[in-house]
């Protein structure tokens, strides 16, 4: 399940994760399960976010493994830090973790923060799965278009970690797998029809399998449904799809099901649970 959260706050304006995480269990009962806009040390967000949902949202998931990414980290008052980003949290046995800073050219004509995307190579029963999750950024292209170059190569590097694994060591160096079949899922603020995802999805030179958006996978011919503010009541537009789950090519055979919570209102956004075989 993939969700951006926007820090647990529903359409009603409040902030509430237990409310958030009880719908999402209502919609699954979840393996794996991948947030963005999670906060810590912001009480000056809409709603208020002063507390530490990393650690709130892995404590409430007992027998979960919680890896956070972290893309911004600033001083706050009394010399603590604000932190936001991102939060994987998964039940399945976690072989490696990175985390990798996407670029991040300057465009002084818009706002704009740091992004992360979570590099899980989990344990499925069916082998190594490399499950990567992010948000791009909302406000420029240049840098969306960018972070989207970066995630490309990352697959490529990624699969040819998988393809050619290194010696096994000891220590640091300890050979653990990184997943060949992967997931990338989470805000990637762009739209169906949007050069971004027409860049994302383009064949690779090399014999790297490419990605491919599941929904049009699933749901071939049917548009993608909103995702983006479809409670939100009047908006500057119309709500639209810009969360998404693309997965390799390699991985195609073993999608099953892939469907939107629309009913749910506790974030701006709507969650993605798709279901493997």
């Amino acid at each position: 399940m993939t969700w951006n959260i926007q820090w647990g706050r529903g359409s009603d304006g409040r902030v509430d994760l237990p409310r958030l995480l009880a719908d999402a269990r209502k919609l699954a009962d979840f393996d794996v399960l991948c947030l963005q806009e999670v906060a810590d040390g912001w009480p000056d967000l809409p709603g208020g976010a002063a507390g530490n949902q990393f650690r709130d949202l892995a404590l409430a998931l007992p027998g979960f493994s919680a890896v956070e990414g972290v893309a911004t980290d600033l001083p706050g008052p009394g010399g603590t830090r604000r932190r936001f980003g991102n939060l994987l949290l998964t039940r399945l046995p976690v072989l490696q973790v990175l985390r990798h800073q996407l670029p991040w050219p300057a465009d002084p004509a818009v706002p704009s923060m740091a992004r992360l995307v979570i590099e899980a190579t989990l344990r499925a029963p069916f082998g190594p799965l490399r499950v990567m999750t992010t948000h791009l950024a909302y406000y420029s292209l240049r840098q969306r278009l960018a972070q989207v170059q970066r995630l490309r190569e990352l697959h490529q590097e990624a699969v040819a970690h998988a393809r050619q694994p290194r010696p096994a060591e000891e220590g640091p160096f300890a050979a653990l797998p990184r997943g060949g079949a992967a997931l990338l899922m989470g805000d990637m603020n762009f739209k169906p029809d949007s050069p971004e995802y027409r860049r994302l999805l383009a064949p690779f030179p090399d014999a790297t399998p490419a990605w491919t958006d599941a929904w049009t996978r699933l749901h071939p011919g049917q548009p993608h449904p909103p995702t983006f503010a479809p409670h939100e009541g009047p908006a500057p537009e119309a709500p639209y799809c810009c969360d998404f789950v693309f997965a390799s090519a390699d991985l195609l055979p073993r999608l099953r099901a892939l469907r939107v919570d629309a009913a749910t209102t506790a974030s701006d956004h709507q969650p993605l649970l798709l279901e493997l075989d």
